[in-house]
């Protein structure tokens, strides 16, 4: 049992009677989880697991299998279902999987695990590559190319991260945390279980499909009013889209529960006036940034130091800088190294984000692999006008290209079926008014089709896929 996680067992501990999870039909206060993770663990040391992978709903089952993985030091990789399969097969293989938990049906099979007890497959893996020492759990980014990447965390990075959220619970009052994003997210994996474990709160665990999360991309709005109300959290994690969703839902009227004291929203870039629209609202919204080689969380927004248009200040267990390009760097908790790969020994992280301290909060203006150049020689972050322009009603999604053009081209999908080109025409023209000029969005195409995972110009965790989309377009950008 790894050091760094004795604080956790320790509050698991202390904390006794307490509710600690809620899903399922069940609940479980913190000395029942304390049994129950010490069940698990004596579980896996009968099937004689060692690299396991959970594929599990969200639920209290994936969280106890979870911490039970922890507490044994076993090597745990979640298995997002809204990876494809062949992503799926590649974790299995990459990774050196011996035992699955979950049933993901054909791939399973395929991959050659067979079913020794209801919900639990085994095998013996062809290859098993080599880890950093320390390892202990291995989160796979879906990225925008290519198949998903491991990153190798070892307890001590994740429990570093969940410490700075767990005071910070302490200070907003969270007694009540309600896990929105798929558990086998890093962020909601850290800040949603271990974090709020930590301070003592309950945390619930809806299935996906009560939530409203319909795969990487897709929300059922009703099912996710109806599933806050039903739980009054006081904390929750958003995804940019689910944010505006909310915000919305408020704007038109729809009912929201007064029990929200603490609304953190990141994985991509947050429009200013969006964050402006939720406190017209009420919203108690905090724009955060990190990243899976930091182990989730760098900086975050609060209540005692907030600025919108920035991603927050650093949170206590990092440190950030600017290289000469203005890329971020930070020192602190890190990987371990990639699947594959050597072992990392640098101090400092390169980001691959670009920004600028403002007072100590962190603006950022984009991914630095995203930034194209423009025939006048102007660098243009994307991401930026694609969140302007996302916040417009008529705009559900927005790419943004200029490479080597006179003109930046935008290809728009609209919110409905029926929104007609100067509908579209006006919301661009209201971002337009307020970019500066070798940014504004030039020309516009309505695009084909949705973008989407399946067509392949949308990530399985919502990322557009520049390359695709630069190559489906290409012939209309050029004409």
């Amino acid at each position: 049992m790894s050091p760094a996680a004795d604080a956790l067992w320790a509050a698991i501990a202390r904390h006794g009677r307490r509710p600690a999870l809620r899903g399922n039909g069940l609940e479980l206060s913190y000395a029942q989880l304390d049994t129950a993770i010490a069940e698990r663990s004596a579980q896996l040391d009968t099937l004689q697991a060692h690299r396991v992978a959970l594929a599990l709903d969200n639920g209290l089952d994936w969280a106890v299998w979870d911490l039970a993985l922890l507490a044994t030091d076993r090597v745990c990789v979640p298995l997002p279902g809204f990876f494809s399969p062949g992503q799926q097969a590649h974790v299995l293989d990459s990774a050196g999987i011996d035992t699955l938990i979950g049933d993901i049906g054909e791939t399973a099979r395929a991959a050659g695990f067979r079913e020794i007890a209801p919900g639990i497959f085994r095998r013996q893996p062809g290859q098993v590559p080599d880890l950093p020492e320390g390892t202990v759990k291995i989160t796979f980014t879906s990225g925008t190319t290519g198949q998903p990447k491991g990153v190798c965390l070892d307890a001590a990075a994740q429990l570093a991260v969940a410490h700075s959220l767990a005071g910070l619970s302490a200070a907003t009052r969270v007694e009540r945390h309600l896990c929105v994003l798929p558990q086998a997210t890093l962020l909601e994996n850290i800040a949603g279980i271990y974090a709020p474990l930590l301070a003592g709160a309950c945390i619930d665990l809806p299935g996906l499909e009560e939530v409203g999360l319909r795969g990487a991309s897709g929300l059922d709005l009703p099912r996710f009013l109806q599933t806050l109300n039903a739980h009054r959290p006081h904390s929750l994690i958003l995804l940019p889209q689910l944010l505006l969703a909310l915000v919305s839902a408020a704007e038109h009227g729809q009912p929201l529960p007064d029990s929200l004291r603490f609304i953190a929203v990141g994985g991509g870039r947050v429009s200013p006036q969006l964050l402006e629209r939720a406190d017209a609202r009420g919203l108690p919204v905090f724009e955060g940034y990190g990243l899976s080689e930091c182990a989730s969380v760098v900086c975050l927004n609060t209540p005692a130091a907030r600025r919108i248009g920035s991603v927050g200040r650093p949170l206590p267990h990092a440190t950030i800088r600017l290289a000469a390009d203005g890329e971020v760097e930070v020192r602190g908790p890190q990987l371990l190294g990639y699947l594959g790969e050597a072992r990392t020994t640098r101090t400092w992280l390169p980001t691959g984000d670009l920004g600028h301290l403002d007072d100590g909060f962190l603006v950022l203006h984009g991914r630095k692999k995203h930034q194209f150049i423009t025939a006048f020689g102007r660098n243009v972050n994307p991401e930026w006008v694609e969140a302007e322009l996302t916040q417009q009603a008529p705009i559900a999604q927005a790419w943004l290209y200029g490479e080597a053009l006179a003109e930046n081209v935008a290809v728009i999908v609209p919110r409905r079926l029926d929104c007609s080109d100067v509908e579209l025409a006006a919301a661009i023209a209201t971002v337009n008014a307020a970019m500066p000029d070798y940014a504004r969005a030039h020309r516009w195409l309505r695009a084909h089709a949705p973008f989407t995972p399946t067509n392949g110009l949308l990530t399985a965790n919502g990322r557009l896929r520049r390359s695709a989309l630069q190559a489906h377009y290409a012939t209309e950008i050029n004409a």
